[in-house]
């Protein structure tokens, strides 16, 4: 575990989160990088130093704390040019890196499928080739430790063309993903399954939901972006229908650009969606600002204007006056403890009136012996009216879309 320095800089500029909040954040995504948080230091400047970021002076009095603190690796909470980050480096004789690069190595610890991968080595070296002029020698790192975890060292030091090169065949093989993600979500379509998307900011209890709506064994860490790769599991609604609820990957503030570049063929689950529920944590202070945050994001991938319920979670960890006041701000919001189990009555309540646009009212007459057909309707529907008459059957039935197709379609 390295001792780490972190860094934010405050240019005095009104925000929503201010330099402590968010230098509190930072030191979360460093605990979640498996850093040793020794230090935290919030500088104050009219505007950047383009050669030092925070001033050659103040750069040497860091150096001079990371020497008394046995300080490996500095991380800074603002993104930094390869100039500056070289500067740095040799001047704070450390390793120096920015929050982008910090998320980064978080992402690669976490993607554990080929695709998760892909997107994590594309947007570490979307990261990386504007860099190469100003880092010079010091991007290959030898060694292990915070900012090195992805592509490694040989593809740190090739030079401008290899990394374009490499971009663009990863840009293809993750098209040719997003071609086969298409695909499946057609098949969905064709099998009008409700798709729901889980969002929220990093952290805020959406795979602890997914588990136990669906009891299932998602990875549950009390750590920033614990889930990277969206996970898919099926879900039984009161009347029957099948809906694949999807857990997706948490958002940040000031998530960078390139981050949602790379990640769009993921995020493009969130896109596709019939319906989005974004869960809130109440209990965090900064709730209504990461809420923000969200949207912003929704924004940049064109999803702002999807049907959202607005889920606030964790309601067993604060008091009644709390609730009240995040009931008022986030209007018509349900409520839940996704530990706890509790909510999820109307929680379901509300997801139902969105699977009326994929199912529908059949009224069909069966022999009584078409146990397969019958099956079909059980398995698949929601039986409001069965009668027997001589050696024939008379069912209504809400089914989805598709099994009213193969209903009508039965030989007469």
């Amino acid at each position: 575990m390295e001792n780490a320095l972190l860094i934010t800089v405050d240019f005095g500029k009104r925000e929503e989160w201010t330099a402590a909040e968010r230098s509190s954040e930072l030191k979360e995504l460093a605990s979640s990088a498996g850093a040793k948080v020794v230090r935290e230091e919030i500088v104050r400047r009219h505007e950047p130093d383009p050669a030092f970021y925070i001033g050659s002076g103040k750069a040497e009095e860091m150096a001079d704390l990371c020497a008394g603190e046995r300080v490996k690796i500095v991380i800074f909470n603002n993104d930094l040019s390869g100039t500056q980050q070289k500067n740095l480096e040799e001047t704070i004789n450390a390793k120096v890196i920015d929050r982008t690069q910090l998320i980064l190595d978080i992402f690669a610890r976490r993607a554990h499928s080929n695709e998760g991968k892909l997107q994590v080595e594309l947007a570490q070296l979307m990261y990386i080739l504007p860099r190469l002029t100003g880092k010079g020698v010091s991007m290959s790192r030898l060694g292990g430790g915070i900012g090195t975890s992805g592509p490694g060292e040989t593809k740190l030091e090739v030079d401008r063309r290899r990394i374009r090169d490499r971009i663009f065949k990863l840009k293809r093989e993750l098209k040719d993903l997003n071609q086969r993600r298409a695909m499946m979500r057609k098949k969905r379509s064709r099998f009008s399954m409700l798709t729901i998307a889980i969002i929220g900011y990093t952290n805020v209890g959406k795979s602890t939901l997914l588990n136990a709506l669906t009891s299932s064994d998602v990875i549950v860490q009390d750590k920033l972006f614990s889930t990277l790769d969206p996970t898919i599991r099926k879900f039984i609604l009161p009347n029957h229908q099948k809906a694949l609820f999807i857990d997706t990957v948490g958002f940040l503030d000031r998530l960078p650009h390139h981050l949602i570049e790379a990640f769009k063929a993921t995020l493009e689950e969130v896109v596709e969606a019939d319906l989005l529920l974004h869960i809130i944590d109440i209990s965090h202070p900064k709730a209504k600002e990461q809420s923000d945050a969200v949207y912003k994001v929704l924004e940049e991938i064109g999803a702002k204007d999807k049907p959202i319920i607005t889920v606030l979670n964790k309601i067993d960890k604060v008091e009644d006056a709390v609730r009240n006041r995040m009931k008022s701000y986030f209007e018509d919001a349900v409520e839940i403890s996704a530990v706890k189990r509790e909510g999820f009555g109307p929680l379901i309540s509300r997801i139902m009136p969105h699977i009326s646009s994929l199912t529908s009212i059949v009224k069909i007459t069966l022999s009584a012996s078409d146990a397969r057909t019958l099956n079909l309707i059980y398995e698949n529907g929601l039986i409001l009216k069965k009668e027997y008459e001589d050696d024939k059957v008379y069912v209504e039935a809400e089914v989805p879309l598709r099994v009213k197709e193969l209903l009508e379609n039965l030989p007469k």
